[in-house]
């Protein structure tokens, strides 16, 4: 079947068979693999991306479900070259250990920010619950979403 969708901002046409995943979409065909799987049954965040506004689980969605739809993967956050506040702030707290999580939790940590500019530290853990981190012990990258709120404020 035929979708047509906004991928990191750019219009996409593609033939998708009825059955696959989208992060099978994203990584395989698209060749985007900043989308990382972890579990497969949405458990783990490691898949977040970007659905209209709101961040869902990859692996948990079919890729024909997109059809229409604005999706951002961690690709899509940068401008000309430039890295995010929030993956700026990842770097500059130490919120990155092996990496593996990252990319889903900097969506999960996006998708609170489009939605509430200026969440309490309960409004993130909240939003990032759905995220494992096996490495940092999440204090770093609660400050790191903490310092990007209060950057992208001005």
């Amino acid at each position: 079947m035929k979708i047509k969708f906004y991928l990191n901002k750019k219009e996409i046409e593609i033939e998708v068979d009825p059955t696959i995943r989208l992060i099978d979409l994203l990584r395989e065909k698209l060749n985007l693999t900043g989308t990382k799987e972890g579990c497969s049954i949405g458990e783990c965040g490691a898949c977040t991306v970007i659905v209209d506004g709101k961040a869902i689980n990859s692996c948990l969605m079919l890729a024909y479900q997109v059809d229409g739809c604005n999706v951002i993967t961690i690709e899509g956050i940068s401008e000309d070259g430039k890295l995010h506040p929030l993956q700026e702030n990842f770097l500059k707290t130490g919120a990155i250990q092996c990496g593996f999580c990252t990319p889903g939790m900097i969506m999960s940590a996006y998708a609170l920010l489009l939605e509430n500019p200026n969440p309490t530290e309960e409004e993130i853990k909240d939003a990032i619950a759905g995220n494992l981190c096996r490495c940092t012990g999440y204090k770093q990258i609660i400050d790191a979403i903490e310092v990007s709120a209060k950057e992208l404020k001005g």
